[in-house]
């Protein structure tokens, strides 16, 4: 029988007990996305959600977890806004946009903000078990489209002074998905947290049906294969304070580089700052500008970041090679 709980203290850790677990122990399956191994009843715990990011040589991929990250802080599901950072969207779109995506459920779902529904909750009583936000809605098994949310539910605690979450998936790809859910999902903890004058505690992840399709089979094999040892690396904290006003200047910068404009930091602390010139050097990869990513590399106040850059200049080099 396989197991069912899985803690480590960062993201590379639970994806890899998760795929050696699916592969070792899990079901094969035909859903309607393709073959794949899964395993159910599944509980994630991370210990330091500000481990978010894959350091490995396969999954470390900043670039579309934030972009990604940056639609769901826009509010859209515009085919077009996050197919610029990634292609497979298409796949997944109803006439240029794409239904289940969060951004829209999070701020506008029934004429409610419920960030800012669940963050009144939790200021008023900072006990409540009631600051839920639904993404998972039962219309989408009435109403038939190509994408239907993965996630029904993201909770929040204050206990002990930190603000713990709850994240309730109905199914999670091991490879693909979740690397990306837990990014946008600890991200949103942190804010609510620093919202909140709250420190940040530690992040939960329930799944229903936890897989790995067979087409991904050999890229998570060639990731378990790395080699990779288990780091405490993690992004920089947080800056103290409403986050809300540096994540506007963060929504208008990444508007404009995707449109090819210049971006306005605005004076905005350097963890902002960093995240805008994450985006300016995806921009550069995009079209080929290997001495702009070489300048923001240098620009890069957490110097961790620029592992991921020169990943992305190498690989213009080598396709100019």
């Amino acid at each position: 029988m396989p197991k069912s709980c899985f803690s480590g203290v960062t993201v590379d850790d639970v994806m890899r007990m998760l795929m050696q677990e699916i592969i070792a122990q899990g079901t094969q399956i035909n859903p309607s996305q393709g073959p794949c191994k899964e395993i159910t009843g599944v509980l994630i715990e991370i210990a330091n959600p500000r481990a978010r990011l894959s350091l490995t040589e396969t999954r470390g991929r900043p670039f579309s977890c934030l972009g990604e990250f940056c639609w769901y802080l826009a509010a859209s599901n515009e085919l077009s806004f996050i197919q610029y950072y990634i292609s497979e969207y298409e796949e997944y779109a109803d006439d240029g946009r794409v239904i289940g995506g969060y951004g829209p459920r999070w701020f506008e779902w029934h004429g409610s903000d419920q960030i800012a529904v669940v963050t009144k909750q939790l200021r008023e009583k900072r006990d409540s078990r009631q600051a839920v936000i639904q993404i998972f809605d039962a219309s989408d098994l009435l109403q038939k489209h190509k994408s239907v949310p993965c996630t029904c539910t993201l909770q929040f605690f204050i206990r002990d002074g930190q603000l713990q979450m709850f994240t309730n998936m109905r199914s999670n790809d091991v490879y693909k998905g979740l690397p990306h859910d837990v990014f946008a999902f600890t991200m949103l903890q942190e804010i609510m947290a620093r919202d909140l004058r709250v420190e940040l505690g530690t992040y939960k992840h329930a799944v229903g049906s936890m897989h790995l399709y067979d087409r991904d089979r050999d890229a998570a094999d060639r990731f378990l294969n790395e080699g990779w040892q288990s780091t405490k690396v993690a992004m920089p904290t947080m800056p103290l304070g409403d986050p809300w006003p540096a994540i506007q200047s963060l929504r208008q910068a990444e508007e404009a580089i995707r449109s090819g404009l210049p971006a306005e930091l605005g004076g905005v602390d350097e963890y902002w700052a960093d995240l805008v010139r994450l985006l300016q050097v995806f921009h550069c990869f995009k079209v080929q500008d290997i001495a702009g990513m070489q300048a923001l590399r240098e620009s890069m106040a957490w110097t961790p970041y620029r592992v991921y850059i020169d990943k992305r200049i190498a690989m213009l080099k080598d396709k100019s090679a």
